[in-house]
């Protein structure tokens, strides 16, 4: 029989182990709300391609100015059927895209730099029949929205695009240089609010300092043309229609009725432009919206998003930073990067790398591309709490590829971007990495050529968030969980 001293131990003993199991499990505990605090676990079948469209409406909140929106290359597209487009071929459409906006922002530059003055390009008889090859930076632009056009009203599937100016689509007649698209091509004669713009009208001359767009006449009537980086363009005339947004619509919209067009476009019938210049659609709604827009785009192709104008649609968690403008390149939507952390550490990188050349966004641009100062900081930092998994070749400008056979889920480090006012970006977890088959899915950034290129923040990168442009008030908003 134990006597009361054997009680007593046994009572101790007893204590001190429920003591260490219950200091482990708090460790345990702690370590696990420290690891989601800068990890997020991610299902790997949410990042392959999916032959199924959900077709359930964006979350988040809607109003009658809110169009749904859709990736072009996925099962959602209203572009129909079409050929696959492997994760290779999108991120050289990418290569071209970004080739084109530097050299737009490169040649304005250098043009301002030397002579004092804007460049006024001219629209040449060359341009109308120089031929095109195959429209891909343009077709890089991947989500679709429907607006309507003319009397009675025409459904027309657009590229939406903060990168460009210009709204256009192809127009009648049109037999000899026309792209395929889904949409009936758009035929004036059978609209009832459809006019040319004449040379001698004063919109016609200020229509030439439109960034990347040329002017010129053919029989008193107003000439455009867009000539993109990979000699894809659409030529035609200068004209004003109804559009219409939802139940808004617009009189005396100034859009490019494209006559030749060339080039693959996406299957799209022609492009909405959101930039900052007064053709823009953003400039030329402003009575009714006040140049405020916001879209969240799909976190994949097989769901929907939303683009809004106007306020409203977009949640309370967004905050704000400042839109910045520069001069010589007003059109464009810049932002203010002053860091970047991965996996909860603040990298040390010298606010100065981002701020010498600046950074947009695009809607267009895919992958986004860093100063290469910062994304070498980045990609060591994000290889390093990668560690446990088996690294392998690139896929094609992204150098930092794993190999995920063996794996249903995954722990990812969070990347986040800083901007001025203390306002961060929380990448989404499937806009970390980017990729077609679990052998090869990659961390979805991408250096520039030089630390003096101008930064590019992609669509990847937007991912679910309301990113939301007031453009009147200079402001630029992200908000988490948008859309899906």
């Amino acid at each position: 029989m134990a006597g009361p001293n054997s009680f007593i131990h046994l009572a101790l003993f007893l204590f001190c182990l429920l003591a260490v199991f219950g200091f482990g499990s708090s460790i345990r505990q702690s370590h696990e709300r420290g690891e989601a605090e800068t990890h997020r676990s991610l299902l790997l079948s949410s990042l392959l391609p999916s032959a199924a469209c959900d077709k359930a409406s964006p979350t988040g909140l809607k109003t009658a100015t809110t169009l749904d929106l859709t990736h072009k290359h996925g099962p959602c597209s209203p572009l129909g059927p079409k050929s696959q487009t492997s994760p290779a071929q999108i991120l050289q459409q990418d290569k071209d895209r970004v080739n084109w906006l530097h050299s737009r922002l490169t040649t304005t530059i250098d043009v301002e730099r030397r002579s004092g003055r804007k460049k006024r390009p001219r629209l040449s008889d060359s341009a109308v029949t120089v031929p095109a090859r195959d429209g891909s930076l343009v077709s890089s632009g991947n989500f679709i929205v429907t607006v309507n056009l003319g009397t009675p009203p025409r459904p027309l599937n657009l590229i939406f695009d903060t990168g460009s100016d210009v709204t256009w689509t192809q127009c009648q007649p049109c037999a000899k240089f026309c792209h395929k698209q889904l949409d009936p091509i758009f035929d004036p004669a059978k609209s009832a609010t459809y006019s040319n713009v004449s040379c001698e009208q004063a919109v016609c001359q200020r229509y030439g300092d439109v960034p990347g767009v040329s002017r010129g006449c053919s029989a008193s009537t107003c000439l455009y043309g867009i000539q993109y980086g990979d000699k894809s363009f659409s030529v035609g005339f200068l004209a004003k229609e109804k559009i219409a947004i939802g139940r808004d619509s617009f009189d005396d919209f100034y859009f490019g009725c494209g006559q030749n067009n060339l080039g693959l476009f996406g299957g799209s019938a022609g492009l909405l432009g959101l930039g900052r210049d007064e053709f823009s659609f953003v400039s030329q709604t402003a009575s009714k919206y006040g140049k405020f827009f916001s879209y969240c785009l799909p976190s994949t192709p097989s769901n929907v998003g939303k683009l809004t104008f106007g306020k409203g649609g977009y949640s309370n968690r967004v905050k704000f930073t400042s839109l910045l403008t520069k001069p010589e390149l007003p059109s464009f939507y810049f932002v203010d990067v002053v860091g970047v952390s991965v996996g909860g550490k603040k990298l040390t990188i010298p606010a100065s790398i981002f701020s010498s050349a600046g950074t947009l966004i695009d809607s267009g641009t895919v992958i986004s591309r860093l100063p290469p100062t910062a994304y070498a900081a980045i990609r060591a930092e994000f290889r390093k709490q990668m560690s446990r998994y088996k690294l392998t070749e690139a896929l094609s400008l992204l150098d930092t590829c794993y190999d995920f056979s063996n794996f249903t889920t995954i722990s990812v480090p969070k990347v986040s971007f800083v901007f001025g006012g203390g306002v961060e970006l929380a990448v989404a977890p499937a806009g970390v990495l980017y990729g077609g088959s679990k052998k090869q899915i990659c961390l979805a950034l991408a250096g520039n050529g030089d630390d003096g290129d101008v930064a590019i923040l992609g669509n990847v990168q937007q991912m679910t968030q309301d990113v939301v442009y007031d453009v009147a008030g200079g402001k630029l908003g992200f908000g988490s969980g948008g859309c899906r």
